[in-house]
């Protein structure tokens, strides 16, 4: 297996960003680690491998400040080093120092279909009533991200249903290609499949539980930053909005109580356990009792992320070995198909 998955940087990250894809991307790894150990132990030399990008390539296709994407960068680096992506494990690298992926993408362009992109329901979301002013990096974002995938010959990619017809527009793209430029014994592309990531923890603002917990929120009392200390987390959660009624000892005694169900939901996301688990030790409690065991976990979850994340981002030659470790990586994985592309296509390269 050969997985690949990216995520465009974001700054401020907070504790939906680690309970949503960053903490299945670490299971990930680790599951691919053992199947390594498992196969090694078998006499195979075969290699599970996962790579893992920064899409800041897909970022500059809505209208941003350069500045903040480079300081983005470096921070979701961090954030994903400090979650457990460990760089000896896995390839982890930006979009921006692989020149093959946006080169990969002109050479899909002649084999995507208008009428295919016209379909995407992402462009028209994000463009809204003004599709005549959208830019054109965001009309063919899926052809990079197909680009992004099979380059690498992916196996595998994790998708969530907001990505599923992005994924089947590369498979298309990579079938229509080896159809029409390649042999059926000698395909240039590898249809990749989709994996189901595990269901991730809908992680809901501190003050509003209706609405999901986000940076763009003004009131940083909404959320729980990655760089938080003990003393912030605590005095976060002391403060987060409930109401005056007791955990009840059924999940039916959530409904209507939305900031009840958040805090429910991160602590059982973080103690590995579900709603009823949670429900079954703590229900009949008030919220002055579980609100302090909420934030002990929370403490014991976060802070050793909280302090490495720190230390990598006062340590920014690491950062950037890193990430340029992960690329010159990538980019000699890259390289065969590149050739390969062009070659089917009948581009002469020097």
């Amino acid at each position: 297996m050969r997985v690949v998955s990216g995520i465009q940087p974001t700054g401020n990250l907070h504790l939906g960003n680690y309970l949503g894809a960053i903490r299945n991307w670490v299971r990930m790894q680790d599951e691919m680690e053992k199947a390594n150990r498992a196969q090694a132990a078998s006499g195979s030399a075969d290699r599970n491998q996962c790579l893992f990008f920064l899409a800041d390539l897909h970022a500059i296709s809505m209208p941003h400040e350069p500045g903040e994407l480079r300081r983005a960068t470096l921070e979701m680096a961090a954030a994903l080093v400090a979650c457990g992506i460990d760089p000896d494990r896995s390839v982890l690298f930006n979009q921006a120092q692989v020149p093959a992926h946006p080169e990969l993408q002109w050479l899909l362009n002649g084999t995507a279909r208008i009428g295919w992109l016209n379909r995407m329901t992402q462009f028209k979301d994000k463009s809204g009533k003004n599709r005549e002013g959208a830019s054109a990096a965001l009309f063919t974002y899926p052809v990079l991200q197909a680009a992004d995938v099979l380059l690498y010959q992916a196996t595998h990619v994790p998708v969530g249903e907001d990505q599923k017809q992005h994924l089947e527009l590369a498979r298309d793209i990579a079938q229509k290609f080896n159809n029409d430029y390649a042999s059926e014994d000698a395909p240039v592309f590898t249809l990749p499949e989709p994996i189901s990531p595990p269901q991730a923890a809908r992680i809901m603002s501190l003050r509003d539980g209706s609405k999901k917990m986000s940076k763009s929120d003004p009131s940083e009392m909404s959320r729980i930053d990655l760089a938080d200390d003990p003393d912030t987390v605590l005095k976060k959660i002391k403060k987060a909005k409930t109401d005056p009624e007791p955990l009840p000892s059924e999940v039916d005694g959530l409904a209507e109580r939305p900031e009840a169900l958040n805090l429910v939901t991160i602590y059982a996301a973080l103690s590995e356990g579900t709603v009823e688990d949670v429900l079954r030790d703590h229900g009949g409690a008030g919220f002055g009792a579980f609100k302090p065991a909420l934030a002990e976990l929370l403490v014991e979850t976060l802070q050793p992320i909280s302090t490495r994340f720190n230390a990598l981002l006062n340590d920014r030659e690491a950062l950037d070995a890193i990430l340029a470790r992960g690329a010159s990586r990538a980019r000699e994985i890259a390289a065969p198909t590149l050739a390969s592309a062009y070659t089917a296509l009948g581009l002469v390269r020097g």
